[in-house]
């Protein structure tokens, strides 16, 4: 009997899981390092672009199913003059037969087949590209004022609607109830057919005849009940079963720390403004319930929205603890560290007055750090400054919870984000 599976597993659109899907999955180590080579030459304005992803045609072979030819054949091949049945021939020498064991198409004036090339639309391509990175130390904290309902599956019952009622095991129950009630009966039924077979077979006398009659009698009342044995009972029918039970949401902010002092040059605040765009789209694709805190900072800090964060020409001196006092303050009013994932990002150059850097390490190990799931340091700038060398000590006894990098050229960026926010166990 041929059997056919229908898959109808929902893909992210409400759709039937079609080919384009499993082809990604098939492919995906292929797609990632395509992925990866296509955003080193994108600016930051095209990453949201689709892409052409280009796969070696060796490498799309697919598995085929095909018959063997099976059983013992009988070949006569024109012209054998010095074999007979049973004689092994040897392979020839030196790729004799003038074909290998390779996949090659191309032929002595180049034709052959190009690569396999498709198209990955703007969300598949960011859905890759943010794949293995995820916010590290990310745990869920307690449950919200307005709870999240999940429903979980509780067993079967046998009360519930008929769109909740589980065929099979309705049917396995009413066939275990028919065999429970009716063995013994059927039992004696058998026992009770052989003693009439064995009577049968006697001679002819009017006790065999009486006893023929009540076998036959028996045997007719136990027919009877075992039909009348329901083939489903109400009590067979067994309903899915489901509950609700909260959901603990996993809340978390990210504190965007940005240097706009008169020693961050327009090459060096683009840097850091590449960083903080990907770090935007990676957070609003990837979280749903996240807060994003802009601060721009000088010799003051202030708090500021996305257009001013990104588009204000505001600037001054340097005074970086300005900005970690007033993250504090925001995380002690708005941000309870025992119901919110706290995580920060920095961009600076560096440069900052000396006296000031000292503040910044010790206002980071015994304030914000102990509040902080990851606390990320990023410096557009090469030469190792006042404030590099404080947080290089800090960098010592903090462990994995503060992390510090170099970007000096925008190629540099990617790799970076990729570092500073890759998924536990994931793959460089």
């Amino acid at each position: 009997m041929l059997q056919q599976i229908i898959d109808r597993r929902l893909s992210g659109k409400n759709k039937s899981i079609g080919n384009r899907e499993r082809f990604l999955r098939r492919y995906k180590e292929q797609i990632k390092g395509a992925v990866r080579r296509a955003i080193d030459g994108r600016g930051i304005r095209d990453l949201e672009r689709g892409e052409d992803i280009r796969i070696p045609k060796k490498d799309i072979s697919e598995p085929v199913f095909h018959h063997g030819q099976g059983g013992q054949r009988d070949m006569v091949h024109p012209g054998n003059q010095e074999y007979v049945t049973g004689d092994r021939i040897a392979r020839p020498k030196g790729g004799g037969g003038g074909g290998g064991a390779g996949k090659g198409q191309a032929s002595d004036s180049g034709e052959g087949e190009d690569d396999f090339v498709f198209s990955l639309s703007k969300e598949e391509f960011m859905q890759v590209f943010f794949e293995d990175l995820a916010l590290p130390h990310l745990i869920r904290t307690q449950l919200a004022e307005t709870p999240e309902w999940k429903s979980h599956r509780a067993g079967f019952t046998s009360d519930g609607t008929p769109n909740n009622l589980h065929v099979v095991r309705s049917m396995r129950g009413a066939l275990g109830r028919r065999i429970a009630l009716g063995t013994d009966k059927r039992r004696e039924l058998h026992q009770l057919e052989a003693h009439l077979e064995t009577l049968l077979a006697q001679p002819a006398d009017a006790e065999r005849d009486d006893a023929i009659a009540q076998t036959r009698e028996r045997i007719a009342l136990l027919r009877s009940r075992i039909e009348a044995i329901p083939f489903l009972d109400p009590i067979d029918l067994r309903f899915r079963s489901r509950v609700r039970v909260p959901v603990p949401t996993s809340k978390a902010v990210m504190f965007c720390l940005m240097d706009v002092s008169g020693s961050m040059d327009e090459s060096r605040k683009e840097l850091s403004k590449r960083f903080f765009i990907l770090l935007y789209l990676f957070l609003t694709r990837h979280y749903e319930k996240i807060d994003i805190v802009f601060i721009r900072h000088h010799t003051q800090a202030q708090e500021v929205d996305e257009q001013g964060f990104f588009h204000s020409t505001e600037t001054g001196g340097t005074v970086v603890s300005s900005a970690l006092v007033l993250m504090e303050e925001i995380i002690r009013a708005r941000y309870p560290s025992d119901q919110w994932n706290i995580y920060g990002a920095q961009a600076s150059d560096g440069d900052n007055w000396h006296h000031d850097s000292g503040r910044c390490r010790e206002i980071l190990q015994n304030k914000i750090l102990p509040l902080c799931r990851y606390y990320a340091y990023v410096q557009v700038a090469e030469p190792e400054q006042n404030l590099w060398d404080e947080y290089t000590r800090l960098s010592e006894t903090s462990g994995p919870h503060f992390a510090m990098r170099k970007v000096t050229s925008a190629d540099q960026i990617y790799p970076v984000f990729r570092d500073l926010f890759k998924k536990e166990g994931a793959a460089a």
